[in-house]
């Protein structure tokens, strides 16, 4: 490791590789590119990837807490989107760096 660079907590490390395992399953990975151009609700989200409503709310719990998608009620309904920039540059440097050419 580079010395000068900042040493990094063991806490912080731990919960960096919960967030990369969060990333690890494919279902989640195409929820969140769903919602890469804006917000959608559990039946637009469950028409666009061909799922349950069920599994789609399951995932969305899941992404909930890992604090990588939020969401916005409007009446009875609930419009969920990507948490904020920084997922939204994760999932778009993840999508560039498996694409990339050599």
């Amino acid at each position: 490791m580079n010395n000068t660079k900042e040493t990094i907590e063991d806490d912080t490390m731990y919960e960096l590789s919960e967030l990369f395992k969060v990333f690890a399953d494919l279902t989640r990975v195409k929820l969140m590119y769903a919602l890469f151009d804006g917000e959608l609700c559990v039946q637009d989200i469950a028409e666009k990837l061909d799922m349950t409503q069920s599994a789609i709310s399951h995932q969305l719990r899941v992404l909930k807490t890992a604090k990588l998608v939020k969401g916005r009620r409007n009446g009875k309904q609930i419009y969920y989107s990507l948490a904020d920039d920084h997922v939204k540059t994760i999932l778009g440097q993840g999508i560039e760096h498996v694409t990339e050419e050599d």
